[in-house]
């Protein structure tokens, strides 16, 4: 009798075992398998996606390069590839102050307006050339795929031309929100547009993971207390948790 008894509590001891295994399935911080939770559903590390926009959903380098290039031009200024990658990630007015750094002279900062505008309508007579086309199925599907897993995506760029672009490129309701160069003080490596852009669709930097490819924006999302992954330029930064070979290699983090 006593050895059945003991037979019986083995199985249940193993059935047990074989429950919490099921419904208690933690990961590793550094794996992409989500985590299952006690009803046995599966939950999403992240509530919500933050987007950079340049270099992320898109490419606008070779108009920013061919502006600038015409800027420095116009002002006889040295410029190339070398110093436009110092500008990834950064506002047009900190922007112009690199470039100014081969300036022969002090400039007013009426002359610097009036040089940034300069370059913003070059830039902005380049952007006439995007269309949807310039969006790759795989961004678009990916986007697509996320949304409907309900993530909360939104974009957190220092461009104050994110929304025209999106329009651009057939995407201008697609994301919750958007916080861009027109609603900061600070562009990156401050966090303040993340902050922003997940204060807009109500969560916590804990909740979002950002998707960056400059080394500046992966500053910003640390400081801002993001989980970041990297993806282009930025994808050795060691302050991102993550390392994006292709755009749909985000499906695997979440």
């Amino acid at each position: 009798m006593i050895g059945g008894q003991w037979l019986i509590i083995g199985k249940l001891f193993f059935l047990t075992l074989v429950k919490i295994k099921k419904v208690v399935t933690f990961t590793n911080p550094n794996h992409s398998s989500p985590i299952t939770n006690y009803k046995g559903k599966l939950t999403m590390k992240y509530k919500g996606i933050i987007f950079d926009l340049d270099g992320v959903i898109c490419s606008t380098d070779d108009y920013h390069y061919e502006a600038w290039q015409k800027t420095a031009d116009s002002l006889d200024i040295y410029f190339d590839k070398v110093i436009n990658n110092r500008l990834r990630g950064i506002s047009r007015a900190e922007s112009l102050e690199i470039i100014l750094e081969r300036y022969d002279g002090k400039m007013s900062d009426e002359k610097k307006q009036e040089v940034l505008n300069y370059k913003n309508d070059i830039y902005l007579q380049l952007l006439e050339k995007m269309s949807i086309k310039d969006l790759d199925p795989s961004v678009k599907k990916t986007l697509e795929t996320l949304k409907e897993k309900g993530l909360k995506l939104t974009i957190g760029s220092s461009s104050k031309n994110a929304k025209p672009i999106l329009k651009k490129l057939g995407l201008g309701d697609f994301f919750h929100d958007i916080s861009d160069g027109t609603n900061i003080q600070r562009s990156k490596p401050h966090p303040e547009v993340f902050l922003i852009a997940a204060a807009l669709v109500n969560l916590t930097p804990k909740d979002c993971l950002v998707i960056e490819d400059a080394h500046a924006g992966v500053e910003a999302a640390h400081a801002g207390g993001f989980d970041c992954a990297a993806i282009g330029d930025a994808i050795d930064n060691p302050l991102a948790q993550y390392k994006l070979n292709e755009f749909e290699d985000i499906l695997k983090i979440i």
